[in-house]
C-alpha cells in the first residue's frame, strides 16, 4: 500500500493538538463516546501517514466497541476486529472476530494493516502479539501499535498514580478505598509495559523495517525525550511503534 495521499485528513502533531487530545481525555470515564470518538479520528488520521487507508485490509486487535471502526470504516479502509470477546455491538459495518490477540485467527499475509491502541499493556505476552500482528501483514504491509506506558501518568489506569509505588500496592489500596477490583487488575488485566520494552523489541526485528517510534499524545518537538533513558519512561504517555514488513 502507498503513503497517504494529499487528499486524506491532514493530521499534525502539534501543541494545538496535543492540547485538544488532554482536554477530550477528561471524558474518559465520565462521557466515553466522546473521548473515544475524538481519539479514533486522531488515530485513523495518524495512520493515513503512513498508509493509503482506501481500499486497505486492516485488522484492529482489540477493536473494542466500535469507535476506531467507524473512523476506519469512514477513511475507506476494509476492517476486521479481533477481540476476546464479541461486545454488544452489532456490526453494521466491518467483520468482528472473536480470538486472542496472541494467536490471531487468520492467514500469514492476510491484510495490508495491522492496527492496535491501548491493547498491548493487557495481555500477558504483548511481544508475542506484536509478533503475531506482524505475521499477518503482507510484505509491504503496515504494524502501527500503541500502548500505555507504565511508568507514564496513566500507567495504572484508574489505580494511577500509586501504580509509580508498584502495580500491587496500587490494585490493593483501590480496593480498599472502592471496596472492589479495578477494571484493569494489575498481573491479570494490566501489565507493566516500558518505553524501553517497545525499543528493544522494535529494535530486534528481522522481519520488519521500523517507520517510526513516536510518543502518541506529545507534540512532536517533544519526541527528543524518547532518547533519554529514565526521562522518557515518564514523559511518555503512550508510545507508538510503526513498522513495514518486509
Amino acid at each position: 500500500m502507498s503513503s497517504a495521499s494529499s487528499g486524506q485528513r491532514r493530521w499534525r502533531a502539534d501543541l494545538r493538538r496535543s492540547v485538544h487530545l488532554l482536554r477530550e481525555f477528561r471524558f474518559e470515564q465520565p462521557d466515553p463516546a466522546r473521548f473515544y470518538t475524538a481519539l479514533a479520528r486522531d488515530s485513523a488520521a495518524q495512520v493515513a501517514q503512513y498508509v493509503d487507508l482506501r481500499g486497505a485490509r486492516l485488522v484492529d486487535v482489540g477493536g473494542g466497541p466500535g469507535y476506531f471502526r467507524d473512523e476506519f470504516v469512514r477513511a475507506g479502509a476494509d476492517y476486521f476486529s479481533v477481540d476476546v470477546d464479541a461486545h454488544d455491538v452489532t456490526e453494521a459495518r466491518g467483520h468482528r472476530v472473536v480470538g486472542s490477540g496472541m494467536q490471531l485467527p487468520f492467514r500469514t499475509g492476510s491484510f495490508d494493516l495491522a492496527y492496535s491502541s491501548n491493547v498491548l499493556e493487557h495481555v500477558s505476552d504483548p511481544w508475542q502479539m506484536a509478533e503475531e500482528m506482524l505475521r499477518v501483514v503482507q510484505p509491504g504491509g503496515v504494524v502501527f501499535i500503541s500502548y500505555t506506558v507504565w511508568f507514564g501518568p496513566w500507567g495504572g489506569h484508574e489505580t494511577a498514580p500509586w501504580h509509580l509505588v508498584s502495580g500491587a500496592f496500587a490494585r490493593r489500596r483501590y480496593r480498599r478505598t472502592h471496596g472492589r477490583e479495578p477494571k484493569n487488575r494489575f498481573g491479570e488485566s494490566l501489565f507493566a509495559v516500558t518505553v524501553a520494552d517497545g525499543l528493544r523489541w522494535s529494535g530486534s526485528q528481522q522481519h520488519g523495517e521500523v517507520l517510526d517510534i513516536t510518543a502518541r499524545y506529545n507534540p512532536r518537538w517533544a519526541h527528543v525525550l524518547l532518547r533519554i533513558p529514565i526521562l522518557r519512561e515518564v514523559t511518555t504517555w503512550n508510545l507508538v511503534i510503526v513498522l513495514r514488513r518486509r
